[in-house]
């Protein structure tokens, strides 16, 4: 039988892909032959292809296992980042509360001084008043009178070493948290509230008070 008298139903069937388009001039039959087996060749494996379900291979030398240990990766890492980070927290918290302890420590000391000092210079000052009572009843050019008043400065130099200074009131604004004003008299020469007599002479340790003036305060 020759291939004119061939079914058109057995033509298709020996052909199962196009022809490529009818080649140019410059394309020889031989040229046009092979690019139609090349062209069948690429048809067939791409239906071959869509038949498999388009799975792509595995591939060679991965087992299960290093995909499970590559998926639980990041998960340790970051359980790892986030205990880092609480104790990195935890040891910041106890460092501030550490500071504020010894911040809080220095300064219960620092009063606890205060006021130990401040109970001392307490009891020292009434031998202070009875040296100034000595001094001023005494006469001049007494050799004893002399030997007090350098006994008188030395301790007053050793008070004002350790911080203590006497508070100023005469001529002085009547001020209450340095005064105690145990007198009023109208005096139309001095101002208002304004000290003109100290009774009793009133000492600051540092910045605290010690003892306060005894004043009288005028208008």
């Amino acid at each position: 039988m020759s291939e004119e008298s061939r079914k058109p139903e057995e033509i298709q069937e020996e052909e199962p892909c196009q022809e490529m388009e009818q080649p140019g001039p410059e394309m020889t039959g031989e040229n046009q032959e092979e690019a139609n087996n090349t062209a069948c060749e690429a048809a067939q494996d791409e239906a071959g292809t869509e038949e498999s379900g388009g799975e792509a291979p595995e591939q060679e030398g991965q087992e299960p296992g290093e995909e499970q240990a590559e998926a639980k990766g990041p998960e340790k890492k970051d359980k790892k980042t986030e205990q880092i980070e609480e104790l990195t927290d935890r040891l910041q918290r106890s460092m501030a509360e550490f500071d504020n302890y010894r911040k809080r420590t220095e300064k219960e000391k620092a009063g606890m001084y205060v006021v130990g000092a401040r109970e001392v210079i307490e009891k020292i000052l009434p031998v202070v008043d009875n040296f100034e009572r000595g001094l001023a009843s005494a006469q001049e050019g007494d050799p004893f009178a002399e030997g007090i008043q350098m006994v008188y400065k030395q301790l007053m130099t050793a008070l004002s070493d350790m911080g203590v200074t006497p508070i100023e009131a005469v001529g002085q604004v009547f001020n209450p948290d340095l005064h105690n004003a145990v007198m009023h008299v109208e005096d139309p020469e001095a101002g208002e509230n304004v000290i003109v007599e100290e009774l009793q002479k009133g000492y600051l340790y540092k910045e605290f008070v010690v003892r306060y003036s005894m004043v009288k305060v005028a208008n």
